[in-house]
């Protein structure tokens, strides 16, 4: 089998449940994924530690992280510049170990043009109006912003044919299952076991017939 870890991205409408779903596949299997960790320009919060959270960058430093493609994919939101470390995610890979990358669409297709053997998977619920009820029942946004919201998850909508696999989030314990199931069986895929493959062509060599 191939010893090499993974890199899984997840993505979804915001109010999908990828946030849920990702803490509950790292409490449930603990020792078989790894969160990334985002560099990040914003200041840190109370209790935020480099390293822990995010690495906290100057903004001439992630220009230069970028400059020097030392970043996976990145984006600005909220006049705040994040990405994902590229050595971080690479040195994790090598150990063997999965990491999970939470990020938007634009940051994720990044990933996959760089990466295309990385894994995307896309969190959707089972209706609009599904979505729609879940925004409204976070008690957190006004009408506006969650108009806001379901109008940029139509456009999100879009980019879903670029993603691997689809999670509908119906049932909060089989959507990390399935997540789960997913990502474990993409470890047997023949295109990531060829050394497997060559080594047992070459010891079967030995049974032909002369």
């Amino acid at each position: 089998m191939d010893k090499k870890g993974l890199i899984i991205v997840l993505s979804g409408f915001s109010g999908a449940g990828k946030g849920t779903i990702m803490k509950h596949l790292l409490k449930k299997y603990p020792d078989a994924y790894h969160l990334s960790i985002s560099a990040t320009t914003r200041a840190p919060r109370q209790g935020e530690e480099d390293g822990r959270e995010y690495f906290f960058r100057t903004q001439e430093e992630f220009d230069a992280m970028i400059a020097n493609n030392e970043l996976l994919e990145y984006a600005t939101f909220n006049g705040n510049s994040y990405g994902t470390p590229r050595s971080y995610v690479e040195k994790l890979v090598e150990e063997g170990k999965d990491v999970i990358l939470e990020i938007e669409i634009q940051g994720a297709l990044q990933v996959k043009k760089m990466y295309p053997e990385a894994v995307l998977l896309f969190v959707m619920p089972p209706t609009a109006n599904d979505l729609k009820e879940r925004l409204v029942g976070r008690g957190t946004e006004t009408a506006d912003v969650i108009a806001q919201r379901l109008a940029i998850s139509s456009r999100e909508s879009q980019f879903m044919c670029g993603y691997d696999y689809l999670v509908v989030n119906d049932d909060l314990a089989k959507s990390v299952e399935q997540v789960h199931s997913i990502i474990s069986s993409e470890h047997f895929r023949t295109a990531r076991n060829e050394d497997t493959i060559k080594t047992i062509q070459k010891d079967l060599k030995k049974f032909e017939r002369r």
